[in-house]
């Protein structure tokens, strides 16, 4: 079966090469680019003048992303022109394993699954995160291949794909290498704190004094504890404080909102 690739993109020179490389094995990679400010575009474009399996494959196209990821990815999903559709953000990685997987889902094109969950490894402070936040796209997977016009994406952040028809499930992994430095993740958390409180007002959602205090605390225990982030020695701890601090953003930004 032909496969497109969708990545989005904003200001991502230090990832986009290591990511479009490892999409070498697609027929076609639509690249939607929110305006970057960096060198994201001029790398595409000498990558594919250096590389004979990016050449011809690869499509840009600029839009705005005005704080909805599941309009740009639906975007993305418009633009393809062929029938499979695998997601792959600049800062991950298809395995080889991966890519040999989906290349053998040949015989299974004509059957009843129209989208695929894919197990992600997060890699954080050079050490890959097993437990935690992480352990559940790192045991069950995230819907990344889905079948064009099976469904949709929804949600402005942590957008999910909805679909009537059967999900199946990859063995394979995508690699991902998410906020190389502190400074970058406290401006992420920052930026999709915002976004989430604005969709949670847009739903009528409210808050208060005690979401706000012990929702993040609970969320903490739970990630660090419970699901043994503390093994994950200092990246783990980390980890799961900066996620505990998110959602404390998203409530206070959310009460301020009612305000």
């Amino acid at each position: 079966m032909k496969i497109s690739a969708v990545v989005l993109t904003k200001n991502e020179e230090k990832n986009i090469e290591r990511c479009l490389k490892s999409l070498e094995f697609v027929d076609e990679i639509v690249v939607i680019d929110d305006y970057s400010t960096d060198k994201t575009l001029e790398i595409i474009q000498k990558l594919e003048g250096k590389s004979q399996k990016l050449k011809s494959k690869v499509k840009i196209f600029e839009r705005k992303l005005n704080n909805d990821f599941a309009s740009q990815r639906n975007f993305g999903l418009e633009k393809t022109a062929n029938n499979w559709v695998l997601f792959v953000d600049a800062d991950e990685i298809a395995t080889n394993e991966l890519k040999k997987e989906i290349l053998g889902l040949v015989p299974t094109e004509s059957g009843d699954t129209n989208a695929y969950y894919i197990k992600r490894r997060d890699f954080f402070w050079g050490k890959e995160l097993k437990y935690g936040e992480t352990k559940k796209v790192r045991n069950q997977g995230i819907v990344r291949l889905v079948k064009k016009s099976s469904g949709k994406w929804m949600g402005t952040v942590h957008e999910i794909f909805h679909t009537a028809n059967r999900i199946g499930s990859l063995d394979g992994y995508l690699n991902h290498y998410p906020h190389p430095t502190l400074t970058e993740f406290i401006n992420d958390v920052n930026n999709y704190s915002s976004i989430r409180a604005e969709e949670l007002f847009n739903q009528n959602v409210k808050t208060n004094i005690l979401q706000i205090i012990f929702y993040p605390l609970t969320k903490f225990i739970y990630n660090y504890f419970i699901l043994l982030g503390f093994l994950d020695r200092p990246a783990g701890f980390a980890y799961s404080f900066m996620m505990s601090f998110h959602s404390f953003l998203v409530r206070a930004k959310l009460y301020q909102l009612w305000q």
